[in-house]
């Protein structure tokens, strides 16, 4: 090879030769994946989830791969980490050839299990996507870094704990001695991913990988992580893959874009092209698929409309006049909406928890969630909820429904004073309203097929006379839903996520409620399930006239549904009204900021 050759001194030679490497790792793959298959083992069914994949990865280059749920992204991550689930995978064909700092190239398909844990963590890491499932909620966050720390470097425990205090810095914990005491539940979910950076970074890999770091976090923090990434790689030279299901995420931080479907590339190219100037019908749904922000739309385009008809569809239905909500049409809507007598009055709520305690358990000092907010919801009104997490607007939803006590204030619903409610009557009284919660998945019991899922508020509730006929009902809400009689009998596993979430819409309107509580129900979804959820809760609040408390961190998708938008900011509304005018108009420097991170 070519930085063998020897020239003048010994001095020389060495400098030459160094020089010459560095040219060479430019220009090869840092991460070379050739004709990458894998499959999976189900009900002793075989199925491909991987076909024949191709991927380079540069040093100090940033590959973002996207795609929806099951389209291999993760999967291809695990099997570059060699965490694939054994007895159920196969990697039927290719090679995962990885070159470390020394330029000596390796297949990692052919390593041992003792060999594939060397470099796992020391040159390759992984973040995960949630980061409170993967941290040891039993163990103070800056031991699990520092565990990882002494797995491959030998440190005692001051020099540990002094490196993870100085990565945690690194990372931008504005407490780095605080948290490495911390448990990860006592600190926020943008803190948990810091934690999960620092550690993934704390033996200088050559290769992050990222899987869906940002999906859980607000719109503020996504942005200061992305920054962070960027900031860190820079530091480091590392290569980057950056796994998403949201393409408007991926170009604000990748240089080159693998759009993923069902196992296979359908695009890549450098970012710029492919976010401007898709050539799939499938990257194009991709984009199409959020919100958009520049005017009011009816329904959402997805996947599936860009598919059909190679794109056409997709894009007739993006372009149609029919779908545009005209400023004289919409000035004239919510004129008639809000000639209604309010629906739910509340008045001077304040909500707040236990701060801390002394020594024999007493609270010392509390912490206020929600400070003396008053509104009025109009019926057939969508009421936007919108801020950072832990502004107070779960709480402020929950406590509607008296799933947390106030500490003072008025809810009025209809005229009637909720939280004067005796437990019998508040029991009926939540049949009128309903909850839909972020995760799908914890909110359905894992035992309970779907459909007595369903079925058993309405039993609650006494809804219908008998068992033949609530089963009957439920089957036709189903198919309100999209889903089909067949999944009845299905347990939670066995759906995707936007189908677990159909069938929590399901379950509330089983009910038939007036008013529903939507608590981040779409934001835990990939872009186009959301967009199909989007959708779907719209055509309900049409054909059933309900009143929604739409409550998210994204004030993209707030803005398509929501008529009137409430600001809030530590327990505080900042700004309220017109959904339109407030995004085109902010009046608080507060709600400025929470436009500005919206990524794309």
């Amino acid at each position: 090879m070519f930085f063998e050759i020897e020239i003048g001194s010994k001095e020389g030679t060495i400098l030459v030769r160094k020089i010459q490497l560095t040219v060479i790792q430019k220009d090869m793959c840092l991460l070379d994946i050739q004709n990458l298959s894998v499959s999976f083992l189900q009900d002793g069914v075989e199925y491909i989830a991987i076909k024949k994949l191709d991927l380079c990865v540069k040093r100090g280059e940033t590959v973002g791969i996207v795609g929806e749920s099951g389209s291999g992204k993760s999967v291809t991550a695990l099997a570059i980490m060699g965490l694939l689930p054994s007895g159920i995978s196969k990697i039927r064909s290719g090679n995962i050839l990885f070159s470390p700092e020394n330029g000596r190239e390796m297949d990692l398909l052919a390593l041992s299990d003792k060999e594939k844990q060397h470099y796992r963590g020391s040159k390759i890491s992984m973040v995960f996507q949630e980061p409170m499932t993967s941290l040891n909620p039993v163990m103070r966050c800056g031991k699990q870094v520092a565990e990882v720390i002494s797995l491959h470097e030998k440190l005692d425990h001051k020099a540990a704990r002094e490196k993870v205090i100085k990565l945690f810095a690194e990372v931008k914990i504005q407490d780095p001695k605080g948290v490495y005491e911390a448990y990860p539940h006592e600190i926020s979910g943008g803190q948990k991913q810091r934690v999960m950076l620092a550690m993934a970074i704390s033996c200088k890999p050559a290769l992050l990988i990222a899987d869906e770091p940002t999906t859980a976090l607000d719109v503020t923090v996504q942005k200061t992580i992305l920054r962070l990434f960027r900031e860190l790689q820079e530091t480091y030279g590392m290569g980057i893959i950056f796994i998403s299901h949201d393409l408007s995420i991926v170009s604000e931080i990748a240089n080159t874009i693998v759009v993923m479907k069902k196992g296979e590339i359908v695009e890549s190219g450098p970012a710029s092209s492919v976010f401007t100037d898709p050539r799939h019908p499938y990257t194009q749904g991709l984009l199409a698929c959020r919100p958009p922000l520049d005017r009011r739309i009816r329904i959402l385009p997805t996947v599936d409309d860009f598919l059909r008809n190679e794109g056409k569809t997709g894009v007739a239905l993006k372009e149609s006049a029919d779908n545009i909500i005209g400023i004289a049409e919409r000035t004239d809507y919510l004129k008639k909406l809000y000639e209604k007598e309010a629906i739910l009055r509340i008045k001077d709520i304040e909500v707040k928890f236990p701060d801390q305690h002394s020594f024999f358990g007493r609270t010392v000092s509390w912490k206020h969630v929600v400070n003396k907010i008053s509104l009025d919801i109009y019926p057939g009104e969508t009421l936007g909820l919108v801020g950072e997490s832990g502004c107070g607007k779960t709480t402020l939803g929950r406590s509607i429904l008296r799933l947390v006590d106030t500490c003072g204030g008025q809810i009025h619903y209809k005229g009637m004073d909720i939280g004067k409610l005796p437990a019998g009557e508040l029991r009926k009284f939540r049949k009128n309203l309903q909850i839909i919660f972020q995760d799908p998945y914890s909110s359905l019991n894992p035992r309970l097929k779907v459909g007595d899922c369903i079925l058993e508020p309405m039993k609650v509730h006494s809804i219908l006379d008998n068992d033949r006929k609530r089963v009957e009902k439920v089957m036709e809400i189903l198919k309100r839903v999209g889903l089909d009689e067949g999944h009845y009998n299905r347990y939670p596993h066995q759906f995707s996520g936007g189908q677990r979430q159909r069938i929590c819409i399901a379950r509330a309107l089983a009910l038939q409620p007036e008013f529903i509580i939507c608590d981040e129900s779409v934001s835990a979804l990939d872009i186009s399930l959301q967009a199909q959820v989007l959708n779907l809760l719209n055509e309900l609040k049409k054909d059933f006239g309900f009143t929604y408390i739409f409550i998210s961190h994204d004030l993209s998708v707030v803005k398509f549904m929501s008529d009137r938008i409430v600001v809030m900011e530590k327990g505080n509304i900042v700004e309220e009204g017109d959904a339109d005018a407030i995004y085109n108009s902010p009046k608080s420097e507060y709600t400025r900021q929470l436009i500005a991170a919206i990524p794309g």
